[in-house]
C-alpha cells in the first residue's frame, strides 16, 4: 500500500438494534418474533463498533430502529430489497414518514461527516460494521470474518488485505475471507457513498462478523474483538512508517 498519513476514521453500524417504536408495532404485528433474530438486527455489531469508536476516539453513527422497519443499508433504487419492504397495505405517506424520520437523517449524517473531512483535504476510512447469521437457508457460511471492499478501488483492496494478514498472524484458526458472505460491491451504504466520493480520498469497507461468536461463544467473542481491534490499529500505524 502506498504510505500516507493515517486516514480519518468514521464508523457506522446500520443494523445496530432491534428496537421497534411503539407507534409502528402494529405494522409488524405478525413479525414480532423475528425482531430477536438476524432479520431484526446484527447481533454483536454494535458491541464491536462501540469498542472501536471508544478506543480510537472516532465518531460512530448507529441505527436506532430495527431493519424490519427500515433497512438503513439499502438504497431506494434496490427494487429486490428496498429500505422498506413492499407491503400492499402500507400507505405511501407512511413509508415517506418512516424514511424521513429514520433513513434520510441517518444517511445524511454519515455523508456530511465524510464531506466535512474531505473539504479539509483529509482521506477518510469509513468502516461499516455488520454481522451475519452462520446458517442461511440451510447453507452454512464458511467464514468467521468477511472483509468487503470494491476490488477496483486499490486502496480498499490493499487495506483489507493487510488487515486480514495482520489478523491471521495473531491466530491462524480464524476463517477469514474477502468479499464474503456478500460481494463488496453489492447494494449498501458504502457502495452508495463510493459513487459520491473519489477512490483516492474515500475508503469504504464493510466488516462482516459471524454471529456465532457474540451469540454462542462468549470467550472467543472477546478474543476476536480484541484481535480485530489490535490488527486494525496495526495496519493504521503501518501507514505512518
Amino acid at each position: 500500500m502506498t504510505r500516507q498519513r493515517t486516514p480519518t476514521l468514521i464508523f457506522s453500524c446500520e443494523h445496530a438494534t432491534n428496537h421497534l417504536p411503539d407507534q409502528y408495532r402494529n405494522l409488524l404485528a405478525e413479525e414480532i418474533d423475528r425482531l430477536n433474530t438476524h432479520q431484526g438486527y446484527d447481533p454483536g455489531a454494535l458491541d464491536f463498533a462501540r469498542l472501536l469508536a471508544v478506543r480510537l476516539s472516532a465518531p460512530l453513527f448507529a441505527g436506532t430502529v430495527s431493519r424490519l422497519l427500515v433497512d438503513l443499508n439499502r438504497s431506494p433504487a434496490n427494487h429486490r430489497s428496498p429500505p422498506i419492504r413492499p407491503r400492499s397495505d402500507l400507505p405511501l405517506a407512511l413509508k415517506e414518514e418512516i424514511l424521513a424520520r429514520y433513513y434520510l437523517p441517518y444517511r445524511r449524517q454519515v455523508e456530511e461527516a465524510i464531506e466535512g473531512n474531505l473539504r479539509q483535504e483529509k482521506t477518510v476510512l469509513h468502516l461499516s460494521i455488520h454481522s451475519f447469521t452462520p446458517v442461511l437457508d440451510g447453507v452454512h457460511r464458511t467464514a468467521d470474518i468477511g472483509f468487503l471492499y470494491d476490488p477496483d478501488r486499490a486502496k480498499e483492496k490493499e487495506f483489507c488485505g493487510e488487515w486480514r494478514a495482520a489478523l491471521a498472524a495473531r491466530d491462524g484458526r480464524w476463517r477469514l475471507r474477502s468479499n464474503y458472505p456478500y460481494r463488496g460491491t453489492s447494494d449498501g451504504l458504502v457502495t452508495a457513498l463510493r459513487k459520491k466520493f473519489p477512490a483516492q480520498r474515500y475508503l469504504g469497507v464493510e466488516l462482516e462478523i459471524n454471529q456465532i461468536y457474540p451469540l454462542d461463544r462468549k470467550a472467543d467473542w472477546l478474543r476476536l474483538q480484541h484481535q480485530l481491534l489490535e490488527s486494525f490499529v496495526e495496519v493504521l500505524q503501518m501507514q505512518n512508517k
